[in-house]
């Protein structure tokens, strides 16, 4: 099977099983969408979501975060993991944002990652989620499941995984296959236990086929 029908019959099965496939962080604008992401690092979603409701009434837009301080913004984010880090990290996100950005989150990978507590990652996640730029957003999710697929080869970076599964995917669809693989990694294709008898991609992962041979040398030896 050459590269590109692996690709396409990804994509296939994806746009049948994930017709509707979107960011689960809760935001309403840009920047409530920016501070989501930077929290949701090393974090679940869920816990983002949970913490998000009372932050975004208390600070609204840049101009309020920024102008408050350490000790009145950390106990809204504190069951966040790393919550000190973040902090400091939403304080200057929001300062630079009034500083060189006139209040408003700049829409390119390049301006994004001046900001505190934005790298790469999560630039590619604000273009794509708002803009729906074909930029990939590689999490542990997409890096686990592109692999296991075989969408990626010796990739052992995300920037790696990204240039490879941009270069194949079709532009149009990029932003919304970030969150295809992330869906798929999240509730099948699982890091320690996938879900294999749930997934139709079976024959195309070389996950499964690892799995298959270490049962049947198994059953070999067992016999």
């Amino acid at each position: 099977m050459t590269t590109k029908e692996r690709y396409e019959q990804v994509v296939r099965y994806f746009e049948a099983h994930y017709p509707v496939a979107e960011t689960e962080l809760t935001y309403s604008n840009p920047f409530e969408l920016l501070v989501s992401v930077i929290l949701s690092a090393q974090c679940t979603d869920k816990r983002v979501n949970m913490v998000t409701p009372a932050l975004f009434h208390r600070f609204p837009t840049p101009q309020a975060l920024a102008a408050t301080d350490f000790d009145t913004l950390f106990p809204y984010i504190q069951s966040i993991s790393y919550p000190n880090n973040k902090t400091k990290h939403l304080l200057g996100m929001a300062q630079l944002l009034l500083d060189k950005f006139g209040g408003e989150v700049p829409m390119t990978v390049e301006e994004l990652v001046q900001l505190p507590g934005v790298g790469r990652k999560t630039a590619n996640v604000v273009t794509s989620v708002i803009d729906q730029q074909p930029n990939m957003a590689v999490d542990t999710h997409v890096f686990r499941v592109s692999a296991r697929l075989g969408l990626t080869r010796r990739a052992t970076t995300p920037l790696a995984a990204e240039k490879q599964l941009v270069k194949h995917l079709p532009a149009q669809l990029i932003h919304k296959a970030h969150h295809w693989l992330i869906l798929h990694g999240r509730y099948t294709c699982l890091a320690r236990k996938p879900q294999c008898d749930k997934c139709g991609l079976t024959y195309l992962c070389l996950h499964y086929r690892r799995l298959e041979k270490a049962a049947s040398k198994a059953d070999k030896t067992k016999s």
